[in-house]
């Protein structure tokens, strides 16, 4: 039992290296207009939507552009209200990740990747090391998706896990609350996604429980920009209590509907883990439309229920 934890962890780290270097990569090739269209194109809702959409899709992390966005909030070069624009994006843009790892042509790429991408990444030119670490951090990312579906039975074998899924089955709060902890703990909705998409392809997590899970992924995804938000000025905090809430909100709102996404991706194709890459999408672009045109009373919300505590 303690090597198969042990094997699940290694490829929970594999995981989050290969998106910390593909970021440090994609970062690297667009960080000198990072900072500019953050702060001078995000004056409306929906600029901040198409632009934290966008960004998130290059850095592939919301979590990382949540605490960037934090960050300028605290040295005072975006505000509070700007910040609920780019959160409804982060959350369409982290979608990427999860559709792009159910390429399964790429999975017979991995060991090329990793070694144009090794190679590339000890040289002197930068933009050949960015590329480099764009192509060894994607190889990293399959290489944890096979050890996911790899280990997902001999996992499920454990009792606590065992029970865990089997809960999460029967009921859908619980998967919730599952995905919730998970991402908490390893700061990494994607990964999350990742894992439960090699249970899926094992029939070991049922379509409605997965995405449950996924559901509460977003809202532990929260953890982060919440923490890089402590110490910092009241504007930070807001932001901060806004990624929370707009996530909340989205889970209470489309929880009744776990069979008909389920459904509806059904429809679209039969393999279990792209049809969680596919409600991940959906979930997360119609929570964020519908949100749009409410930006300005989630503000009011948020100053009226942390304004004074934060």
């Amino acid at each position: 039992m303690i090597n198969i934890i042990t094997q699940f962890a290694i490829f929970i780290a594999i995981f989050l290296y290969g998106m910390t270097v593909m970021r440090i990569g994609l970062y690297n090739l667009s960080h000198k207009r990072l900072k500019q269209v953050l702060v001078n194109m995000t004056s409306t809702p929906l600029k901040g939507m198409i632009i934290g959409t966008l960004i998130t899709a290059v850095l592939q992390s919301s979590s990382a552009v949540m605490v960037i966005t934090i960050g300028f909030i605290a040295a005072g070069l975006l505000t509070f209200k700007q910040s609920i624009g780019i959160i409804l994006g982060t959350n369409i843009g982290t979608t990427i990740t999860t559709e792009f790892i159910t390429i399964d042509l790429i999975y017979h790429a991995i060991m090329p990747l990793l070694l144009i991408g090794a190679l590339l990444l000890f040289t002197r030119k930068l933009l050949s090391f960015n590329i480099g670490a764009i192509l060894f951090g994607l190889g990293c990312l399959f290489v944890a998706m096979n050890g996911f579906e790899t280990l997902a039975k001999p996992l499920s074998t454990i009792p606590v896990i065992h029970s865990s899924i089997e809960l999460s089955n029967e009921n859908n709060l619980i998967g919730v609350g599952l995905g919730t902890l998970l991402t908490a703990v390893i700061q990494s909705s994607s990964a999350t996604t990742g894992i439960i998409m090699g249970f899926m392809s094992e029939n070991l997590v049922t379509l409605s429980s997965g995405i449950a899970i996924v559901l509460g992924a977003n809202i532990g995804t929260c953890v982060t920009a919440f923490i890089a938000s402590i110490g910092a000025n009241v504007e930070s905090k807001l932001a901060a209590y806004a990624h929370i809430w707009l996530n909340v909100f989205g889970v209470i709102l489309f929880y009744p509907f776990i069979k008909f996404l389920g459904a509806a991706a059904a429809m679209v194709t039969s393999l279990p883990d792209v049809q969680l890459a596919h409600v991940s999408v959906i979930f997360n672009v119609l929570s964020s439309i519908i949100a749009l045109p409410l930006a300005g009373l989630l503000a009011k919300f948020i100053l009226r229920m942390h304004g004074k505590q934060a």
